[in-house]
């Protein structure tokens, strides 16, 4: 059992690295299309417009554009935690919920979304927060419910940005990527095993005698050999007196 430990421990680090590089490689490109914006022009044909059939582009390319540092650098620092968080505990389930993600999220923006430019990972940012959320209430055990805590933790204010609160705001963004985080969780909650559970000294021991009471001179008896200390016996105990009320003097008794 402790090799078993030692090895997950290992696969842990391994996973963090390449969900740390990998998240660390996403914001690097996600700031390199930002900061290149004012030379490669007006970039509005890759946003996402709702209902229409030229906005559908957007569901592709809207999470790569930001409107401005600071939405970038918010979508940047989650995209980096929550990313990081989800490839160490998940890695098999990150693999396949990720596309999930990002396309579903954009699809239900460009259904229920406002006329207007839709850009941003929120969606992608909001769809990682309620997948690690939900795996943490559907799996239960310690690692997942450690991740889904360390999550809300951070990100936990992300549960009241699905409903319009910004004029702005793409809340239809954070909505379609709560909706596709939890519908993920469902699909995949066990796509990546349980941890190695720690196994305690007395779970494994067995009924044998003690050392040097290989006679069983202490064992405990069986219950038929077990003497009896009190019987009940049918015997009378006592004997039971009638209640009769006391009587009351007459007046004819009474004395002069």
């Amino acid at each position: 059992m402790d090799s078993d430990r030692v090895q997950h421990a290992e696969a842990v680090r391994g996973h963090f690295r390449r969900a740390l590089l990998a998240s660390m490689a996403f914001v690097a490109l996600l700031g390199a299309v930002f900061h290149a914006g004012p030379w490669l022009g007006d970039l509005r044909f890759l946003a996402l417009v709702p209902l229409e059939p030229s906005g559908l582009v957007g569901v592709l390319t809207a999470p790569l554009l930001h409107g401005s540092a600071g939405h970038w650098l918010a979508n940047s620092t989650a995209l980096l935690i929550l990313g990081t968080l989800l490839g160490t505990v998940y890695p098999r389930a990150a693999l396949r919920a990720l596309p999930l993600l990002w396309l579903l999220s954009g699809a239900i923006t460009w259904l229920i979304g406002r006329p207007s430019f839709h850009i941003g990972a929120s969606g992608l940012t909001h769809g990682l927060m309620f997948l690690l959320l939900f795996l943490g209430l559907l799996r239960r055990d310690k690692a997942a419910i450690a991740a889904a805590l360390i999550a809300f933790f951070f990100y936990g204010g992300m549960l009241l940005t699905v409903l319009p609160r910004e004029p702005g705001v793409s809340w239809e963004y954070h909505l379609g990527g709560a909706v596709a985080g939890v519908l993920a969780a469902f699909l995949w909650r066990r796509a990546d095993p349980e941890p190695p559970r720690k196994r305690y000294s007395w779970e494994d021991e067995e009924d044998e005698p003690a050392p040097g009471d290989e006679d069983g001179e202490f064992a405990l008896p069986r219950p038929e050999e077990v003497p009896v200390l009190w019987q009940r016996t049918d015997e009378p105990r006592g004997v039971v007196l009638p209640f009769r009320p006391p009587r009351r003097p007459r007046e004819d008794d009474r004395g002069d």
